[in-house]
């Protein structure tokens, strides 16, 4: 990983929601979870978030999965400060996160991306994720909101 000062991935702390909104806001300033969702997800899944802060302790990066059921779990969200993009963050997130899964007993491991989003998609096939064979689900999130499926066994 790259960048001015160092970068460490670690678990997610009851302190870092503030600081989780904000980078969820600039990850994604067109659609960022409410406030209200990302403290239901730390409360109900704080063993499956990880986040990168840099040396003041500055969020960069989260990774946000659930935990399995019936051997499957989902990433929720990886995102990623646009400043730091195309770094390896998101593949080190997304490694760091495929590995807890398999831990805690995961088969496969599922997620949503937008069709047209071609770096997300081309990480994720490089990890090993395959697109659901029917393509991209129309409407999945509402009304003009279409989502690739991409699974991973594990």
């Amino acid at each position: 990983m790259s960048g001015e000062r160092p970068l460490r991935i670690r678990a997610v702390t009851e302190e870092d929601l503030p600081h989780i909104v904000r980078l969820d806001a600039k990850a994604f300033p067109a659609d960022p979870y409410p406030f209200f969702v990302l403290r239901q997800l730390l409360t109900a899944f704080p063993e499956f978030l990880l986040v990168v802060e840099d040396g003041e302790k500055d969020l960069r990066g989260y990774v946000l999965a659930t935990p399995p059921h019936d051997a499957q779990s989902w990433i929720l969200s990886l995102g990623i400060t646009p400043e730091l993009r195309r770094q390896g963050l998101g593949r080190e997130l997304m490694t760091r996160i495929l590995g807890h899964l398999r831990a805690k007993g995961t088969h496969s491991v599922w997620l949503s991306v937008e069709p047209g989003n071609d770096s997300a998609v081309a990480l994720y096939r490089s990890l090993g994720f395959v697109p659901e064979p029917r393509g991209p689900r129309p409407d999945y999130f509402g009304p003009g909101e279409h989502r690739l499926l991409m699974s991973l066994a594990l």
